[in-house]
């Protein structure tokens, strides 16, 4: 029968269908490749929200841009990239910008602004939560601070301003665990090699003069390498 083809199942339900992932980005260096995304900020009225808006280098992890606004909306992101590649000064410079499936991402108004700067889109596999694992890492981040308002923001300019002050800390303060404890914004400018070269030259230094105290190798003061946006499984 199974020669026969006729060990399949009958009907007219389709078979289930396998979704291709989705194409593979590299950043070697920034401004080369961003993600985006929409994050609920809770306000003191039941079931009113504000809207956090950010773009994020995936290569620095530095927030390039961000706003809160009061609902979702295509024609709002489409002003907050452009202000953001002015920002950037990366306008005619070839850049992918990967965001999931929502309304303001596939909107009209927003994919033409796309098309006027030049940007090559990039979109998650619908139902799929860890093909944009960047901004999502970003989002746990900030509704994670100990100063995150539980009870939620009083209105929306308490919101803007708490945002603001959470991107200065997180670009320029905060030593990022998967840029080897430099900055996004340090990793952005490029100090991080220069930044990472003194420690080590520090710990071999230290080494070579009291031995005995090092069990093992001294810390990676490596620079983190390229970075990869879904990439392709090596082939078995």
């Amino acid at each position: 029968m199974k020669a026969e083809g006729q060990l399949h199942t009958r009907g007219r339900q389709r078979s289930r269908q396998r979704q291709a992932k989705p194409t593979s980005y590299t950043a070697t260096g920034p401004n080369q490749v961003y993600t985006w995304d929409i994050t609920y900020l809770p306000s003191r009225v039941r079931g009113q929200h504000y809207y956090l808006y950010v773009i994020e280098d995936i290569y620095s992890r530095k927030i390039v841009g961000y706003d809160v606004y009061e609902c979702e909306c295509g024609e709002l992101a489409s002003q907050l990239l452009q202000r953001t590649l002015m920002r950037e000064q990366c306008f005619n410079r070839p850049l992918v910008l990967h965001s999931d499936n929502g309304a303001p991402m596939k909107s009209l108004t927003f994919r033409a602004k796309m098309d006027e700067l030049g940007i090559t889109s990039s979109y998650s596999r619908p139902r799929v939560s860890d093909d944009n694992p960047y901004v999502e890492s970003l989002f746990r981040t900030v509704k994670y601070m100990p100063s995150w308002p539980t009870k939620g923001f009083e209105h929306l300019e308490a919101s803007r301003c708490w945002v603001e002050a959470f991107v200065h800390w997180y670009n320029t303060e905060h030593k990022h665990s998967k840029l080897n404890y430099v900055t996004p914004s340090e990793r952005h400018s490029g100090k991080d090699c220069e930044i990472l070269r003194r420690p080590s030259d520090v710990l071999s230094i230290a080494r070579e003069r009291h031995p005995e105290r090092w069990s093992g190798k001294i810390r990676n003061c490596e620079p983190v390498g390229d970075v990869h946006l879904n990439p392709e499984r090596e082939a078995a």
